[in-house]
């Protein structure tokens, strides 16, 4: 089977592998048949080398949908054609935060297509407790999806409250479109989202999310009385990944408000902390997502309350997985989500 690894930064390989066989599987084991991956922003940072947690080499791909081959024989969740996605994270179980739920935050956590290798290949195996069954009729393309979404769902679930709050999401790439959208399904009273583009903040309009702010031209500590009258704004979404948009929601959220950290930031940014305590704000981090959140993610795009298809921008078949990155890194500004297709140009 066809198989794509990053060996380097800059440095993908095509390998044609063993495929594996169902005869072979554990009982709770799974056979997928891989059919779309999207390509996130922290593997873009891998392919650039700026990853702090990427070992090379490492197969690619951890956003996926794919269809059931074949399963264990004490697999009850899904059965041979079901179509499925899957949580990327490989947990212990046994650290104390795994022994309180919260294994996304596992002391040895390994994620697929970062510390393990990834779906990038024809076939893929993975245990039954990290499937998530996809409804019947949803496309491959939003199934590849649910990752990202589950992300936007993990993290409007971080602040103390949403419903009948404020919300300001920074960066209106993929994630923090999701984020935005989250927040409104949750039931936030005004969702502002802002990015320095143009184009990703009509992206966020076409997805619902009305009230857009470019601050390369109008700075938010200018505008929250516009935008939010005298109720100001109570929670904050970092998702731009840079030290100017975490300085200036701390710097605008309302005195004892939430600043929830989630873009992943190459590097450390330089905050007040003075200001942080002063104004008694909580500095939250967000990290990936729980097996719920996968399931909140399936169900809000099957209501329709997360709109997918203005996000995708593009799509490569497997063979050309390196133009994938390639088009990104020359896209940065038009570009929102890139999908593999696995099908492309097979019979």
């Amino acid at each position: 089977m066809r198989q794509v690894v990053l060996t380097a930064p800059k440095q993908i390989e095509f390998r044609e592998v063993a495929a594996p066989e169902a005869g072979n599987l554990k009982s709770d084991e799974v056979l997928l048949r891989i059919l779309r991956i999207g390509i996130c922003g922290s593997e873009i940072h891998s392919y650039h080398g700026q990853h702090p947690a990427t070992f090379y080499p490492v197969v690619q791909g951890h956003e996926y949908s794919a269809e059931v081959v074949a399963v264990g024989g004490a697999v009850r969740k899904v059965k041979p054609g079901d179509r499925v996605t899957g949580r990327p994270q490989l947990v212990c179980g046994e650290c104390n935060p795994c022994k309180r739920g919260q294994y996304n935050v596992c002391s040895n956590l390994r994620v697929e297509a970062f510390q393990a290798d990834g779906v990038a290949q024809d076939y893929f195996v993975i245990p039954e407790e990290r499937v998530v069954a996809l409804p019947e009729g949803m496309s491959p393309d939003y199934g590849a999806m649910v990752e990202p979404t589950a992300v936007a769902a993990h993290a409007t679930s971080r602040p103390r409250a949403l419903e009948g709050r404020n919300v300001v999401v920074s960066g209106a790439g993929t994630i923090g479109n999701l984020v935005a959208q989250f927040a409104r399904a949750r039931g936030a009273k005004r969702v502002v989202i802002t990015d320095v583009s143009d184009y990703r903040l009509s992206k966020a309009r076409e997805c619902g999310i009305e009230r857009t702010l470019n601050v390369a031209r109008e700075p938010l500590d200018g505008k929250i009385a516009e935008l939010f009258g005298d109720e100001g704004y109570q929670v904050a979404f970092e998702c731009a990944g840079v030290e100017s948009s975490v300085r200036s929601l701390m710097a605008t959220v309302e005195k004892g408000g939430d600043v929830v950290i989630v873009g992943v930031h190459a590097k450390d940014p330089a905050v007040s902390m003075f200001h942080l305590g002063e104004h008694e704000l909580n500095l939250i981090g967000s990290m990936m997502y729980r097996h719920e959140d996968y399931l909140k993610a399936v169900e809000e795009i099957s209501a329709g309350r997360i709109r997918l298809a203005p996000l995708v921008s593009n799509r490569f078949p497997l063979e050309k997985y390196r133009e994938a990155y390639e088009f990104i890194d020359a896209n940065r500004e038009t570009c929102m989500k890139v999908l593999i297709d696995l099908e492309d140009g097979k019979a």
